[in-house]
């Protein structure tokens, strides 16, 4: 099944609550997808995933502030949509799920994939008035980042 990302997009959008100007909707979603995108690339992560991840993982927010089960909805809604609007295999489709339902965690780990996932989201922590720091980064690169600064809306690692 060949993946059209921006009906996927449009799709997810219409339906995301908080409207066009939230912190987490998705002006955030494109930032994350490319940082995810290129630390992904940087480590040899799976790209399908990280883009995926990006568009997951605030979709079911229900506010901008403390929402604790929103990345859970959002890999819910993933499952939904999946073999609909993309089909992923089981292994590949477990690491978007665990990106989701953990993004918010505090975790780090060692996985590529979920790595890029949650530092390409801790980048754009920016925009919520937080300055990224390199003990929450699970990829070398995203760490090299915080550590020279290179970091910003606009940049792309």
């Amino acid at each position: 099944m060949d993946l059209n990302w921006p009906q996927l997009w449009t799709h997810l959008a219409d339906r995301f609550g908080l409207g066009d100007h939230s912190i987490h909707g998705p002006d955030h979603w494109r930032r994350v997808e490319r940082h995810a995108v290129a630390l992904a690339k940087h480590n040899a992560g799976n790209l399908v995933v990280v883009r995926l991840f990006a568009v997951f993982h605030d979709v079911c927010r229900e506010n901008d502030g403390a929402d604790p089960d929103h990345g859970a909805r959002g890999a819910a809604l993933a499952a939904l949509l999946r073999g609909e609007w993309f089909d992923l295999p089981d292994a590949e489709f477990a690491l978007l799920e665990y990106a989701c339902i953990h993004h918010t965690s505090g975790y780090l780990t060692e996985d590529p994939t979920i790595g890029a996932c949650w530092d390409a989201d801790r980048l754009d922590i920016w925009r919520a008035g937080y300055t990224p720091a390199e003990k929450y980064m699970s990829t070398r690169r995203a760490r090299e980042l915080v550590r020279t600064s290179r970091i910003g809306p606009q940049y792309v690692p």
